[in-house]
């Protein structure tokens, strides 16, 4: 309980009508979820406006109502208060319902397209091998130190966010790593969160369907980095060309990190295979069982974090060496036949070429890269034909199947697909609308030391079929359906 005064601290109210001396017992943007004496927000959505269901609310037991537009009537029993943007001040007055938490526990964000669920999962279990409480805030889980929470968006809303970090506090979390999805930042899920840093990771085509241009995306990402104070760091991948834009309205103490040039923190690959990675981290050989020339661009934003938060840089790299990979990226198993079964989130352009790039640098060259890939729905339709362009390029045989196709039409989805397959990868390539088949069928292709890869899922262990999410797992039909090869 707080007093409506209290929790509207630096909200930027325009107007108020009635009294503020009134206790709030819970927030709400959702008028399905009102409770007696609550303060409703009501925010401009993208499928509806909360200013619609202000009376709505008011009969269910809201007692104040924060607002862009006041109503026609108004209800002398409630107070209303005016402000010029709700999704901004929904973060502010969350903050202060839940004590502020952000400012009690050593936050930071990490954004871009591809690498945040890696980068925040191993900086969470660093520290908390380290000996720290922490907490994560990711896309595939939410977890309080040992307290594991099922995630439902890459960055949780404001009122939720809040709660995490408040649960965080009080349960002795020192630290937490959160993903900021370029979502999140243009809808003002992160409004009033104090950071204590902030790592760029890349930035490539996705979520055009959303914000429209390349340009606004990149832009999105950029709010992330100019709201930073001056007491916070913001870390950005020196090679790739918009982490520079990153930081050129930051007040925020700027460190850059690198493969390929010179920068405060450095790598080298100096090995790279199916067993892990062996890296020259700024000077110090450290061994990772993470695969590819990615997880090093994330293995080492990690280690920057660290030391940007005052970490030993032996205890640090020591404890590194010791970390597994993440769930459903780049996840691998091998036959008693040496099939090789990979399991990748990719679902980006870029971050499939990664993938495939990093298997044709490991592989010896006498094995076939079978791939399966699909595409989602509802989704940045643009990047369907390219995606399975590189799969064609850069595998031996491809089979194009479906992902989520939620709303859409997976046959129709394919199809897109289909057209990024030039003459030259017609004979290599097949289409099975069935996820399942589309595995099974990869297989039964495979010889000994093949490599199968399934692109798309990762760690979701459901298919998105018209409105119905149904059972399916990547790794367990993988696996089922390679028990054929075992001896």
């Amino acid at each position: 309980m707080k007093l409506l005064k209290d929790i509207l601290y630096k909200a930027g109210i325009v107007e108020l009508i009635g009294s503020s001396n009134v206790a709030i017992m819970s927030i709400s943007f959702d008028s399905r979820k009102i409770e007696k004496d609550c303060l409703f927000v009501a925010v401009k959505g993208t499928q509806s406006d909360g200013h619609q269901y202000i009376d709505q609310t008011i009969q269910k037991g809201a007692i104040a109502v924060l607002c862009e537009e006041l109503p026609e009537n108004l209800n002398k029993d409630v107070t209303y208060i005016k402000v010029k943007d709700t999704s901004a001040a929904l973060g502010i007055v969350a903050g202060n319902f839940y004590d502020n938490p952000s400012e009690r526990i050593k936050l930071v964000g990490v954004t871009g397209t591809n690498g945040k669920t890696t980068t925040v999962t191993l900086l969470f279990n660093l520290f908390k091998k380290l000996g720290y409480k922490v907490g994560l805030l990711s896309t595939v889980k939410n977890q309080i130190n040992n307290d594991v929470i099922s995630a439902t968006h890459t960055t949780p809303d404001a009122i939720q966010l809040n709660a995490f970090l408040r649960q965080m506090v009080d349960k002795g979390c020192t630290h937490c790593f959160m993903e900021v999805s370029s979502h999140a930042i243009v809808q003002n899920r992160i409004a009033g969160i104090h950071f204590t840093g902030a790592v760029f990771t890349n930035i490539t085509h996705d979520h055009l369907d959303y914000h429209k241009t390349f340009a606004e995306y990149i832009k999105a990402k950029k709010l992330f980095f100019d709201a930073l104070s001056s007491h916070a760091f913001a870390l950005t991948n020196k090679d790739d060309a918009n982490g520079e834009v990153m930081l050129q309205n930051t007040r925020a103490l700027k460190k850059r990190y690198s493969l390929r040039s010179m920068a405060d923190y450095k790598c080298r690959i100096v090995e790279n295979q199916f067993s892990g990675l062996l890296l020259n981290v700024d000077g110090s050989e450290v061994w990772s069982k993470l695969i590819g020339s990615f997880n090093a661009y994330n293995l080492l934003a990690v280690y920057a974090t660290a030391i940007l938060l005052k970490e030993d840089k032996t205890n640090v790299l020591t404890t590194l060496s010791s970390l597994g990979s993440v769930e459903g990226r780049f996840q691998h198993i091998r036959t008693d036949d040496g099939v090789i079964g990979i399991v990748d989130y990719a679902h980006t352009p870029d971050a499939l070429a990664n993938v495939l790039k990093t298997i044709n640098d490991i592989r010896t060259g006498n094995e076939q890269v079978i791939t399966v890939v699909g595409c989602g729905g509802d989704r940045d339709a643009a990047k369907r034909p390219i995606m399975a362009k590189i799969a064609c390029d850069l595998s031996n045989k491809v089979i194009l199947t479906s992902d989520n196709p939620r709303s859409e039409s997976a046959e129709a989805i394919i199809k897109e697909m289909q057209k990024g397959v030039d003459a030259v990868n017609h004979k290599k390539t097949i289409a099975i609308t069935d996820r399942n088949e589309a595995i099974k069928t990869a297989c039964s292709y495979a010889k000994s030391g093949d490599i199968l890869l399934i692109a798309g899922k990762g760690h979701e262990k459901y298919q998105e079929i018209k409105g119905v999410k149904h059972p399916f797992d990547d790794m367990q039909v993988l696996q089922e359906n390679l028990k054929l090869f075992e001896k």
